[in-house]
């Protein structure tokens, strides 16, 4: 059994957990049936998502104390189910939750694990697992000694699976959360006003960098995605630490990894740590006056230019090709 931990954000099943789930159910004649599991309280009916991509079943671990997010309680509930199913190998997707439940469950069972892995393979049992090091640089396989195998999948680069119209088991487990060992508590939950597209969610990207000059520049970036579809608005580390963006839209080695299949590059010089969080995506297109700017480097297209005098003709033609 492969166990994927399936995370929902406002209600709602995260796009980069069915890829996760697709992984698996790739890999199910090797390491056994994809099984989906959920952490929360009063669950409902949210298995069916999971059911279209590929779990065989699924488990609901519930509980008041789960109704939020706490790192301690969700890796006591899910190391208590591992323990008990025995699955060959725990998925998580490599979101910000992702990145932060899966190694401190890996800690608590004491196994190694794989993070931000962007190609899997199976042989003789074990998953061999691509992911970039060295910021982006080079590509390095590993694979893992300890069960069960654990690691984490880079958003919106597995492929979704064909949705089927299928059902499965639903499994319901209470949990109990003693207060001794319920270590943090989310108390509230502030959603910034006007709350945009998360840029791991987005299929496009419209990202600015020190080249956007100051923070009303980007009202342009932002007009741009608001006419393209499922996309978003990212921005480099110069831009976020100058105060011009928030740090929800960075994207880079210390901000989001995010492989949309377009990222539009306005100003943004391409520094190695920014490349590490982006150079995977399907389409990369460089806006910069600089012509030996790193970004040029890895971009399928590049206008070498002046992007205030680039953003309006392509807005206009964007307009009309998208009205047709």
């Amino acid at each position: 059994m492969i166990l994927v931990y399936i995370e929902i954000r406002d209600g709602k099943v995260k796009r980069s957990s069915l890829e996760a789930l697709s992984a698996a159910k790739r890999m199910s004649e090797d390491l056994g049936a994809a099984t989906a599991v959920f952490v929360g309280n009063d669950l409902g009916d949210i298995a069916e998502e999971a059911f279209r991509y590929g779990a065989e079943k699924a488990y609901f671990l519930e509980s008041p104390a789960l109704s939020r997010y706490s790192p301690s309680a969700y890796a006591l509930a899910l190391s208590a189910l591992i323990e008990e199913t025995k699955p060959s190998a725990v998925l998580f997707s490599a979101t910000s939750m992702g990145r932060d439940l899966s190694p401190r469950l890996a800690a608590k069972l004491g196994v190694s694990m794989i993070s931000d892995a962007t190609r899997l393979s199976v042989r003789e049992g074990k998953i061999e697992a691509v992911r970039p090091i060295f910021a982006g640089k080079a590509l390095a396989t590993f694979s893992l000694d300890s069960s069960p195998q654990m690691l984490s999948l880079r958003p919106n680069v597995f492929p979704l699976g064909e949705p089927q119209n299928k059902s499965g088991e639903v499994i319901k487990k209470e949990v109990e959360v003693p207060e001794d060992r319920l270590r943090d508590r989310v108390a509230e939950v502030i959603k910034e006003e006007g709350a945009e597209l998360d840029v791991t969610e987005a299929d496009i990207i419209v990202s600015g960098g020190r080249g956007m000059k100051g923070p009303e520049n980007f009202e342009l970036l932002k007009g741009l995605a608001q006419i393209l579809p499922h996309a978003a608005v990212g921005a480099s580390r110069s831009a976020v630490d100058s105060g011009w963006i928030d740090h929800q839209h960075q994207v880079g080695q210390t901000g989001k990894t995010v492989s949309p299949n377009l990222y539009m590059a306005f100003g943004v010089s391409g520094a190695i740590q920014h490349l590490a969080g982006m150079s995977s995506s399907k389409t990369i297109v460089a806006v910069n006056k600089d012509p030996e700017a790193p970004i040029f480097k890895i971009a399928d297209f590049g206008i070498i230019g002046d992007l205030f005098q680039v953003i309006p003709p392509l807005k206009e033609e964007l307009q009309k090709v998208l009205a047709e």
